[in-house]
C-alpha cells in the first residue's frame, strides 16, 4: 500500500512540476507583420498535413471495403 501511495504521490508531482513549467510562456501578442505571416504559414501547413492524413485514411477505408467478402457457408444439415 505504501509503494502505491509514494507511486501516486510522484507521478502527480510529475504532472505538478509539468503544469507549473508550460505556464510561464504565456500568451503573447505580437504586431510584428513578418511575425504574423509566419505563423499563419505554419498553421495553414499544419491544416494542410491534416487533411492529407485524413484524405489518406478515408482512401484506404474505403479501398479496404472494396473487397469481395466469402459467402458464409450454410450450417449443418440445412438444405438448399
Amino acid at each position: 500500500m505504501k509503494k502505491l501511495s509514494l507511486a501516486v504521490l510522484l507521478s502527480l508531482s510529475a504532472v505538478a512540476s509539468g503544469a507549473y513549467a508550460q505556464s510561464d510562456q504565456g500568451v503573447t501578442m505580437s504586431t510584428d507583420p513578418a511575425k504574423i505571416a509566419d505563423i499563419e504559414s505554419r498553421a495553414q501547413n499544419l491544416q494542410t498535413q491534416q487533411d492529407n492524413m485524413q484524405n489518406m485514411h478515408t482512401q484506404s477505408s474505403s479501398h479496404k471495403s472494396m473487397h469481395h467478402k466469402k459467402a458464409p457457408k450454410p450450417a449443418a444439415g440445412s438444405t438448399q
